[in-house]
């Protein structure tokens, strides 16, 4: 449960809570699966020196993950992109490789002209 101060500076924002019963893990499976998912895939390659250095590494690895990695349920396609017309075949010239998450995970797109 929230306190009251919490509770109420989140409707304020327009943000409704709907407490879960304690020790109900089953409850929140979708919260607790991303919470792993950013721990394993995440957290757990790196020493992480502080708030502001944890903030920074989970930021950057939600956006990652929804904006740039390949999800089987999506015909390995990203989260929020759309599914394209046609698919275009590249030479290795026209590549670019993105590094994320401190060199963590790598991205591959094609070059500007």
């Amino acid at each position: 449960m929230f306190s009251k101060a919490f509770t109420q500076a989140l409707k304020n924002r327009g943000v409704h809570t709907n407490p879960l019963p304690i020790a109900s893990p089953n409850l929140n499976g979708r919260c607790e699966r991303n919470i792993k998912t950013i721990k394993l895939e995440c957290l757990a390659k790196f020493v992480i020196f502080g708030k502001r250095h944890l903030d920074h590494l989970v930021e950057e690895f939600v956006d990652y993950y929804n904006h740039h990695r390949s999800h089987m349920e999506r015909d390995r396609l990203p989260p929020i992109l759309e599914i394209p017309d046609e698919v275009e075949k590249h030479s290795f010239e026209q590549v670019k490789v993105k590094s994320f998450v401190g060199g963590l995970v790598k991205s591959f797109e094609r070059k500007v002209a």
